[in-house]
C-alpha cells in the first residue's frame, strides 16, 4: 500500500467515526444502555470480521487466541465506550470530542507510572496546555449544567489511554482483539443494566437503525479503515489524521441540527488539539 493511500483511508476512517454525535443526536428516545446495547452489536460484528479476516483465522480461534492482555484491554474499551456515550447524552459534542483528543496525552503519563516509559519532557509540557483548555471547558460547562458530560469524556479519554497502554505493555501490534472485547463487554454491559433496571430492550425501529448505523459504518467502518492502514504509517502521523474526527464532529451536528459550538468550547478544543499535536510531532523526532 502507498503512503498516499494509507493516508487517504486513515482520514477516510476519522469521518466515518465523525459522524458519531450526529447519530446519537438524532436519537429519539432509546436510553444511553440502549444505545450501547445495539450500538456494539454492529461494532462486534464489525470487528470480529475485521480480525478473522486480518489474521486469516475463523471466529472459533480468533476467540480462542483471546489472551488476558486483550481480556483487560477489553475492560477498558468497554469502560471509554460506555463513558463516550453518557457523555454525548449529557454534554455537547464538541466538548465530548474535545476532551477525548486527550487520549495520547494520559497514555504518555499512564506509561510512566504503569510500564517505566519515562515521557518526554514535552509530554509534560502538552499536558499542562491541554489542561489549560480542559479547564476552559469545564468552567464553561458548569454555567451550562454540562459538568457531568464533561467529567464523563476525561474518563472515556482515561480509559482508552489505560487499553493502549496495556497494548503497548502487551507488544501487540495492533489491538483489535482487544478492541473486539470491548464492543462485546460493552454490549453484555447495555444489556445487564437495561434489564436490571427493568427497561424493554425493544426500541423503535429508528432508534434502532440508528444505533445499528452507528455500531457498523461509523465506528466499526472508521475503525476498520485505519487500522488497515495503520501499518503502512508513522504512528505519529496516524495520531495526528485521527484527529480529524474531533474537528468534523462539532461540525457536523453544527450544520445539520444547529448545535452551536461555544466560544469556550472553540477556544478549550484548540488549546488541547494543539497540545495533542505538539506532544505527537516533537516525541516523534526523539
Amino acid at each position: 500500500m502507498t503512503k498516499f493511500l494509507a493516508v487517504n483511508l486513515t482520514l477516510a476512517g476519522a469521518i466515518c467515526m465523525s459522524f458519531v454525535g450526529l447519530l446519537i443526536r438524532l436519537i429519539e428516545s432509546a436510553d444511553g444502555f440502549q444505545i450501547l446495547f445495539y450500538r456494539s452489536i454492529g461494532m462486534s460484528l464489525v470487528i470480529l470480521t475485521l480480525v478473522c479476516v486480518r489474521r486469516n483465522k475463523s471466529p472459533f480461534r480468533v476467540l480462542k487466541s483471546l489472551d488476558r492482555n486483550d481480556f483487560f484491554m477489553g475492560i477498558c474499551f468497554s469502560l471509554a465506550f460506555l463513558t463516550y456515550v453518557f457523555s454525548m447524552l449529557n454534554t455537547s459534542i464538541a466538548s465530548t470530542l474535545f476532551l477525548l483528543s486527550m487520549s495520547p496525552i494520559f497514555a504518555g503519563c499512564i506509561g510512566w507510572f504503569w510500564i517505566n516509559e519515562k515521557p518526554h519532557k514535552v509530554v509534560w509540557i502538552s499536558m499542562l496546555i491541554a489542561l489549560i483548555g480542559v479547564s476552559i471547558m469545564i468552567k464553561d460547562g458548569l454555567t451550562d449544567s454540562k459538568s457531568f458530560g464533561n467529567i464523563l469524556a476525561i474518563f472515556s479519554a482515561i480509559f482508552f489511554a489505560l487499553g493502549l497502554v496495556q497494548a503497548r505493555k502487551s507488544k501487540k501490534t495492533d489491538v483489535l482483539g482487544g478492541t473486539f472485547l470491548g464492543a462485546l463487554f460493552s454490549c453484555f454491559l447495555g444489556l445487564l443494566i437495561t434489564v436490571l433496571f427493568n427497561n424493554s430492550i425493544i426500541i423503535g425501529k429508528y432508534d434502532f437503525y440508528i444505533s445499528l448505523i452507528m455500531g457498523v459504518f461509523t465506528i466499526g467502518l472508521g475503525i476498520a479503515l485505519v487500522t488497515w492502514a495503520t501499518p503502512f504509517l508513522p504512528a505519529a502521523e496516524v495520531s495526528i489524521l485521527v484527529l480529524l474526527e474531533s474537528i468534523l464532529g462539532p461540525v457536523w451536528v453544527w450544520l445539520f441540527l444547529g448545535e452551536i459550538i461555544s466560544f469556550a468550547e472553540l477556544i478549550g478544543g484548540f488549546t488541547v488539539i494543539s497540545a495533542v499535536i505538539l506532544m505527537v510531532y516533537k516525541t516523534r523526532s526523539v
